[in-house]
């Protein structure tokens, strides 16, 4: 069993979602699996490649990249090492910032419809002689797809919160990491020792009363909101047209009522990681706007629980979703039904989770 927490207590049947290990917990040797992975797609790749003007055909040219040795268009090496590193984030989410990147290396090619999975190794620790505040942790991540290839190696060097420095711990209780049950652990432990993130809590383990405060945050902005429109044929001007907003509005950005929807529901998949699918929505409530700069914090409660009859692998839960702003008033506000795997039971063990 995993002594890493993915949660604190807050209160009796209030917890908060954690993340990322002090500097103090990490141990040279140690190796950890992250999950989720993530599939790259030729979206993925050519957006990466134009946004950041990458002048190399090979990437979004699929003629030309027929007449190399590759045969496809090649993953930017860029991407694959933003992925890699965007993976290990639950683990290494405590973080400062990263020092150094002492080498890079990539070994296979990625291409599109390729599945990468980051997995780590400690190489050393050592003091941060400029501020007791952080220590150094010297990190190898190397991305593996599918079929078990590793594609790249990266070796850095992260700057780590000490126990008890992160911004988030000082308001904490002396006991709020004194969590024992296996379903608040950030990680597994596999027989060769290594590590394996978690991805939510199964059916059995969320009990009816419990609360749970979905961590991090999102800060919306306008532009997130425009695109989302536009993508749905939500072409009104009030969501698109910012010279329409600053002429009737003030300028004031509303986020598109859907998409806050869909952005707040998003926010509760790591507790709710083992949700099979969503079956309803009801009783929403939208009682203040949510415009453009507002930041949104989440929390959940277990209403009801049963087991399905008809898929013996999952049950049944009801939650409701409340989400706050800022000034701590109420945005959103919704319950909801959804399928849940039973513990033990799912596609986990195959999939490599």
């Amino acid at each position: 069993m995993s002594t890493f927490k993915a949660y604190v207590k807050i209160s009796e049947n209030r917890y908060r979602e954690n993340y990322g290990l002090s500097f103090e917990e990490f141990m040279v040797g140690q190796k950890f699996k992250h999950r989720p992975g993530v599939t790259i797609s030729q979206q993925d790749n050519k957006d990466e490649a134009l946004d950041t003007l990458n002048n190399a055909q090979l990437h979004y040219d699929a003629h030309y990249a027929a007449q190399t040795e590759w045969k496809h268009c090649l993953g930017v090496s860029t991407l694959t090492l933003q992925k890699l590193m965007g993976a290990t984030w639950k683990t290494f989410g405590r973080r400062y910032r990263v020092l150094t990147f002492d080498d890079i290396a990539m070994t296979h090619p990625v291409f599109s419809g390729d599945t990468l999975y980051a997995e780590s190794e400690v190489i050393s620790k050592d003091e941060y002689k400029v501020d007791p505040n952080f220590g150094v942790v010297q990190v190898v991540t190397s991305g593996v797809n599918q079929d078990g290839a590793i594609v790249s190696k990266i070796q850095y060097q992260l700057l780590v919160y000490k126990k008890g420095k992160h911004p988030l711990d000082k308001a904490l209780s002396a006991d709020a990491f004194n969590l024992t049950d296996q379903k608040f652990s950030l990680h597994r432990q596999l027989e060769d020792g290594s590590y394996i993130e978690e991805v939510g809590i199964y059916y059995e383990d969320l009990l009816i009363g419990e609360t749970y405060e979905h961590f991090p945050s999102k800060t919306f902005v306008a532009e997130e909101s425009r695109l989302h429109s536009l993508r749905s044929l939500e072409w009104n001007p009030f969501y698109a047209d910012s010279e329409y907003i600053g002429k009737y509005y003030g300028g004031k950005f509303i986020i598109n009522e859907t998409y806050v929807v869909g952005a707040i529901t998003a926010l509760t998949t790591r507790t709710f990681g083992r949700v099979v699918a969503n079956l309803q929505w009801k009783n929403i409530q939208l009682p203040q706007i949510i415009y453009a700069g507002d930041t949104i914090h989440c929390e959940s409660t277990i209403l009801m629980k049963r087991e399905s009859k008809s898929r013996p692998t999952e049950g049944i839960m009801e939650a409701t979703t409340k989400a706050f702003n800022q000034a701590g008033e109420l945005v959103c506000s919704y319950e909801r039904h959804f399928l849940i795997y039973r513990k033990g039971l799912g596609p986990y063990k195959a999939a490599g989770y």
